[in-house]
């Protein structure tokens, strides 16, 4: 086995998922030379967190936390050092790794979009190695919404949150707080759901509801 799908595999079993690697410049990050990226895609790896004791223990912030001991755990069994998207300031770039690392590109949104999650793949941590690991030739990333004309996910919020010009948050939060919003609040954002692509991994309704009142509880709901 590779050094390349060691690393793989070990990310598998720690119930995460492997979502591209790539080689740093030089002197980007001192004593690194390689990253590889770790996350969550959709449905995929729902089960692995619900399971933990992050998720029953009722304190705060759940995901970070297990987050950061499987990670951790998995960077201590690799030789590597573990990043984290949530650890900062400052913050590392990882919608800018996951661009360099090939499958993500940008979406109207203002999320990344991958070439075969959609809008369901999101990082978890990173692993950091020293030492220069070979890494398989990256196909040409697709940026799929280039080649969607209608743009269903700009049109699918019932309060016009997203538009070409940006995402306004203040509309999107006091439409999730309020009555009317029940159904994105406990169902999901519809303009994520509106992407054509991945639709496979939309998140079951126990998962949507998670990250919605997180993302609710950021801004004060």
């Amino acid at each position: 086995m590779t050094r390349f799908a060691e690393i793989d595999a070990g990310i598998v079993a720690a119930g995460l998922s492997p979502l591209g690697a790539l080689r740093l410049e030089d002197g980007e990050i001192s004593g690194v030379s390689t990253l590889a990226l770790v996350g969550m895609v959709g449905r995929t790896n729902w089960p692995a967190f619900a399971a933990s004791r992050e998720y029953a223990d009722g304190e705060s912030h759940p995901l970070d936390r297990f987050s950061r001991r499987v990670v951790g755990a998995l960077a201590e069994r690799l030789g590597a050092r573990a990043l984290f998207p949530f650890a900062g300031p400052p913050y590392c770039p990882f919608q800018r790794w996951a661009q360099q690392a090939a499958g993500f590109s940008p979406s109207p949104l203002g999320l990344l979009v991958h070439r075969e999650y959609g809008l369901w793949a999101s990082f978890r941590g990173a692993l950091a190695f020293g030492e220069p690991i070979d890494l398989p030739a990256s196909p040409a990333s697709a940026r799929p919404c280039d080649g969607c004309a209608e743009k269903p996910c700009l049109s699918a919020c019932p309060v016009g949150a997203f538009t070409g010009a940006g995402y306004n948050v203040e509309a999107c939060t006091a439409h999730l707080r309020s009555v009317a919003g029940h159904g994105c609040r406990h169902d999901g954002c519809l303009a994520r759901r509106a992407c054509p692509i991945g639709q496979g991994q939309a998140y079951g309704p126990e998962q949507a509801r998670f990250y919605m009142e997180a993302f609710v509880r950021s801004f004060g709901g």
